[in-house]
C-alpha cells in the first residue's frame, strides 16, 4: 500500500468504510497515524474489524483531516461539524497527493469528463503497460489508489477522477490532465451546472505551469475550464491524429475515437513512440459494460453498454451500429432525449424498461416503433424474437440503474446472463 511518513503521529478521521475508506484506514495506520473510523451504515460497521468512533458526535478538534468517501454529499452533517472544528475534509485522492513526496520519482495522469473517462483511463494504462512502462490505474476505477503497491522510479499513475473526487481534492498536480467533455450530470449532487463544471476544472487549476492539459473542444468552447490554470501546454483532443480506427476492434464508434485521441495525446506527452501507441490501440481489450460485444447468436450481435447512464453517452453507441434493436430505460436523469434523436436512423425499434419507460415512450414514439417491456428480461426476449441476422441488440439505457438494479454493473451482468440463456 501507499504510505507516507508525513502522516505519522497525526490523528485522522475516516468517514465511510467501503473500499476506498478501508484502504485509507489501512494506509494511515501503516504510516503510523491514529485513525478514528466510522460509517453511518450498520452493515459497513459490522464488516469493519477495527475500533469505531462515531464522527457524528465525537470531538473533531485536533484532527489533521477527515477523509470522506466520494459519495458522501456536502449536505452531510460531517462537513459542517468539520468546518466548525477547523478540520479540512478531503478524499483519498488528496491523501495520495500528499503522499507523493515520499514516493519514488513518478508522474500522474488524471482523466475526467462526463463520459468516456473509464475507457480512456483503462486505455492509457493498457498502452503504457503494453510498452513496458511501470504503471497502475486507480481512482474511480479498479482498486483504491492507497491500497496498491507504490511504483518504482519512473512509474506512471493513471487516475480516473470523478467530479465527486475532484470536489474534495486540493493539491493533485497532474503532469498530464485530461478533460474529455462536459454535459449535464450529477446535478443533484452539485446543485448547478456551474458547480459541476467547477469541480471538473479543478483538475487543471491544481496543475503547475507548463504541465500538459488535454481537452475536448466542446468542454473548452462551452465552459471556461482553463481560467484558473497556470499556463498549461494545451492539446485539443479533436486536433489529434490517432490513426486508423478500423484497426482497433474494441474502440468503435465516434465516442471511442475521442477517447483514443485523448489517450494518444496523453501517451505522446509521456514519450511513447507512434509504433508503441499503434500497438496499444490495436490490442486494447475493452472494459465490461462499455460497448462490450458479449455474444453473436444466430447472426445477431449482442452489445452490453450498461455504463451508458445518460443520453449523451448512449448517442455514440447508437451511431456505432446499423440495424439496431435498442434496449433503454431505468431511472432517468432528465426529461428529454435530445442527445440521441440525431442518431436513431439505424434503430429498428426501442424496447423500454424501468421508471423511464413511459417518458421514453412518449419521446421516441413519433420517431420509431416502441415496445413497453418493463423488465430487462422481457426486453431481451422481445428483441431476440424480432432481431434478424446482421442486426445488433444494444443495451444502452441512457439512464441510471437504481430503479431495478444496484448499479450499472449488476444491470450489465443481468443482461449477459439473459443473453447467454438464449437458445
Amino acid at each position: 500500500m501507499i504510505t507516507s511518513p508525513a502522516f505519522s503521529g497525526q490523528r485522522y478521521g475516516v468517514f465511510g468504510l467501503a473500499r476506498s475508506g478501508l484502504a485509507t484506514v489501512a494506509a494511515l495506520a501503516a504510516s503510523g497515524a491514529e485513525v478514528l473510523a466510522w460509517d453511518d451504515s450498520e452493515a459497513a460497521r459490522a464488516r469493519f474489524t477495527g475500533p469505531l468512533t462515531d464522527l457524528n458526535s465525537a470531538d473533531l478538534a485536533g484532527l489533521a483531516a477527515i477523509i470522506v468517501s466520494p459519495g458522501v454529499p456536502h449536505s452531510a452533517p460531517i462537513f459542517a461539524r468539520a468546518e466548525a472544528a477547523g478540520v479540512p475534509v478531503i478524499g483519498d485522492i488528496e491523501l495520495f497527493a500528499q503522499a507523493r513526496d515520499a514516493l519514488p520519482p513518478h508522474r500522474v495522469i488524471g482523466i475526467t469528463g462526463t463520459n468516456g473517462k473509464s475507457t480512456t483511463t483503462a486505455l492509457i494504462h493498457h498502452m503504457l503497460a503494453s510498452a513496458g512502462a511501470p504503471t497502475l490505474m486507480g481512482g474511480n476505477i479498479g482498486l483504491p489508489i492507497l491500497g496498491q503497491a507504490p511504483l518504482p522510479a519512473g512509474g506512471l499513475y493513471v487516475l480516473e477522477l470523478s467530479s465527486y473526487q475532484l470536489d474534495i481534492t486540493m493539491s493533485l498536480d497532474c503532469e498530464v490532465a485530461v478533460l474529455l467533455n462536459i454535459t449535464p450530470d450529477h446535478l443533484e449532487r452539485h446543485g448547478t451546472m456551474e458547480a459541476y463544471v467547477a469541480a471538473k476544472a479543478r483538475l487543471f487549476a491544481m496543475q503547475s505551469p507548463h504541465r500538459t492539459a488535454i481537452i475536448g473542444w466542446d468542454a473548452e468552447a462551452d465552459h471556461d475550464v482553463l481560467d484558473a490554470a497556470e499556463e498549461p501546454d494545451i492539446v485539443f483532443i479533436e486536433d489529434v491524429d490517432a490513426g486508423d480506427q478500423s484497426k482497433w476492434p474494441a474502440l468503435q464508434g465516434p465516442h471511442n475515437l475521442q477517447n483514443a485521441r485523448a489517450a494518444v495525446a496523453a501517451c505522446t506527452a509521456l514519450g511513447m513512440t507512434r509504433d508503441e501507441i499503434a500497438h496499444g490501440l490495436a490490442t486494447y481489450p475493452g472494459l465490461p459494460h462499455r460497448m462490450e460485444r458479449i455474444a453473436e447468436k444466430a447472426g445477431v450481435l449482442w452489445v452490453n453498454d450498461s455504463k451508458a447512464t445518460n443520453p449523451d453517452s448512449t448517442a455514440p453507441a447508437l451511431a456505432a451500429f446499423p440495424d439496431t434493436h435498442w434496449i433503454a430505460g431505468g431511472k432517468a436523469k432528465g426529461e428529454d432525449l435530445d442527445a440521441v434523436l440525431p442518431y436513431i436512423a439505424g434503430v429498428r425499434a426501442a424496447y423500454l424498461i424501468g421508471e423511464a419507460a413511459p417518458l421514453f415512450g412518449r419521446l421516441l414514439g413519433p420517431h420509431l416503433p416502441v415496445h413497453q417491456c418493463g423488465t430487462l428480461a422481457a426486453a431481451v426476449a422481445a428483441a431476440a424474437a424480432a432481431a434478424r441476422p446482421g442486426d445488433t441488440v444494444l443495451l444502452s439505457p441512457a439512464c441510471a440503474s437504481f430503479d431495478q438494479f444496484s448499479d450499472f454493473e449488476a444491470r450489465g451482468d443481468a443482461f449477459r446472463a439473459l443473453v447467454e440463456g438464449l437458445t
